[in-house]
């Protein structure tokens, strides 16, 4: 296994038709709350950065290719594009810059910008963020590649390397000094031009060592971060690790045990400011998971198969649902109860091919975004009665969208 070394990275310059941003909400004890959301297209290779209180569009920011991702940073201050099928990752600067005081935040805004950092590597898929360092996991290269965001920022091309056992669909997460890295199962004949199965995981030291054994995880995918802890999802259950101070740490599966429907986690997000994890479980289901719970795993069920989810990073207990008959539910990650539910959109059958333009969810303080392709809008909702408040139109098929921003003193 190899260490981290520096390489150049490879940049390209383009040009961004860039406005500059608003203050939204003043007072007049100069607390402001500012939100911008970013919103990709189905099939054009660009991102629109918009400006939620005026619905104003901030740029129209060209890629190499449709963004399959789109992944903010801890901060908010960039955007990762990353576009799996054009073997490219773009990185947008969103012009937000909250800077945590204690007691209060500082709101300070500039222009979103396209920075001239481009990243080309073989099949990129899943970016981890984790502070300043992100993790850019390249399949067909079979590494990540570690980058900083201040570097970024400064248009500083410079990224460390960690490199796993061999091309696949794969995932690197830092932990301390440690990394989890997904293991291939290089057992398994694969076709020319196909990428082995993932067999498990690897815990890499800071020289890229092996410690300990490989944890299996048949089918590993789907990964999140939750109070300290990192789960992945597989198909005998949840593998959880947690830190073991200066040593290695040791992975630990949570099956699902023969009471729980059939199913498996795929996609997991992890809570923020309590410990557990929500998580895909078959097409109709999530689930919620709390590590340790003597029964770890609730199971809740929709009427129809399920398009995206999403967790409130404010409102904590709660997280939103979007189902393919055009509803949006609200589910209690508490009780496990579905609190309400309202129509947003006209059905979205999830039949047919799995990267068709669906809606997509951000949370956004007291709002939710729901993109609506066919429609060619973002629609905004208030996110105590799911009321529809107003909508941004957005050329082409808007398709996935985060939401940056929050609120704080402006001096």
């Amino acid at each position: 296994m190899s260490p981290r070394f520096s390489f150049p990275l490879f940049s390209v310059s383009l040009a961004a038709l860039s406005l500059a941003g608003t203050l939204v909400g003043a007072h007049a004890d100069d607390t402001v709350e500012a939100w911008r959301l970013f919103v990709s297209d189905q099939e054009a290779g660009k991102v629109t950065a918009i400006d939620v209180e005026t619905g104003k569009t901030l740029g129209v920011f060209p890629l190499k290719g449709y963004a399959t991702h789109l992944v903010p940073s801890d901060s908010g201050a960039t955007v990762f594009a990353v576009q799996m099928d054009h073997d490219a990752v773009d990185v947008l600067k969103s012009g937000v810059h909250l800077t945590d005081h204690g007691e209060h935040k500082d709101v300070e805004l500039e222009d979103p910008a396209l920075l001239p950092v481009r990243q080309e590597g073989g099949r990129p898929v899943h970016a981890v963020m984790h502070g300043d360092e992100i993790l850019q996991f390249f399949d067909r290269d079979g590494e990540a590649r570690v980058l900083s965001e201040k570097a970024l920022l400064e248009g500083k091309t410079e990224y460390d390397v960690v490199k796993v056992a061999a091309p696949h669909h794969g995932v690197a997460v830092p932990m301390g000094k440690y990394t989890l890295v997904s293991e291939p199962n290089l057992d398994v004949e694969t076709k020319e031009g196909e990428l082995p199965p993932r067999l498990g995981l690897k815990v890499l030291d800071a020289e890229g060592k092996q410690a300990g054994e490989v944890a299996a995880c048949t089918g590993l995918h789907g990964e999140a971060s939750s109070a300290g802890l990192v789960a992945f999802g597989c198909e005998e259950g949840v593998l959880v690790v947690r830190p073991n101070d200066d040593k290695a740490p040791v992975p630990e599966m949570i099956a699902y045990g023969d009471e729980m429907p059939e199913g498996r986690v795929g996609t997991l997000l992890g809570g923020k400011a309590m410990q557990f994890f929500l998580g895909n479980y078959g097409d109709d289901k999530v689930v919620i998971i709390e590590p340790a719970s003597e029964e770890p795993y609730r199971v809740v069920e929709f009427p129809v198969r399920r398009v995206d989810f999403a967790l409130d990073p404010a409102k904590v207990k709660l997280a939103y649902v979007f189902t393919e008959d055009g509803r949006l539910h609200v589910l209690d990650v508490l009780t496990g109860k579905i609190l309400r539910s309202a129509s947003i959109t006209e059905s979205y059958s999830k039949d047919g091919h799995w990267r068709d333009p669906r809606p997509r969810l951000a949370v956004m303080g007291e709002s939710i975004a729901v993109s609506d392709p066919r429609k060619g809008l973002v629609r905004i909702l208030d996110a105590d009665s799911l009321k529809e408040t107003r909508t941004i139109p957005v050329e082409g098929l808007p398709f996935n969208v985060v939401a940056v921003g929050g609120s704080g003193i402006r001096h």
